[in-house]
């Protein structure tokens, strides 16, 4: 069952903050409508740990898109991508 409570019981911050758990946040309301939520560190962990694995995840998507739709890379290819890469690197490097 959520907690739902109007901002105005901010006053008694201590309490609204009492009834804030893991995986149990407080949804504050204004003139009955909601506004805002309180939740703990360990939710707000959670939820960044999720974005990042949909950002991932969609990544992975277009990559595997992008192969189906303009070919696979050989294992050749990305040797050679990847080795040129290292040599712009280190050419950088010796520059610098």
């Amino acid at each position: 069952m959520p907690k739902i409570a109007p901002v105005s019981e901010l006053r008694n911050y201590g309490q609204v903050l009492e009834m804030v758990k893991p995986s149990s946040p407080v949804y504050l309301t204004r003139n009955g409508r909601g506004m805002y939520s309180l939740h703990s560190i360990e939710d707000d962990e959670a939820f960044e740990k999720a974005k990042a694995m949909v950002a991932l995840m969609t990544e992975l998507t277009r990559g595997f898109r992008d192969g189906e739709e303009k070919g696979w890379l050989t294992d050749e290819d990305l040797d050679r991508h990847f080795a040129m890469r290292r040599q712009a690197l280190a050419e950088e490097g010796a520059e610098g």
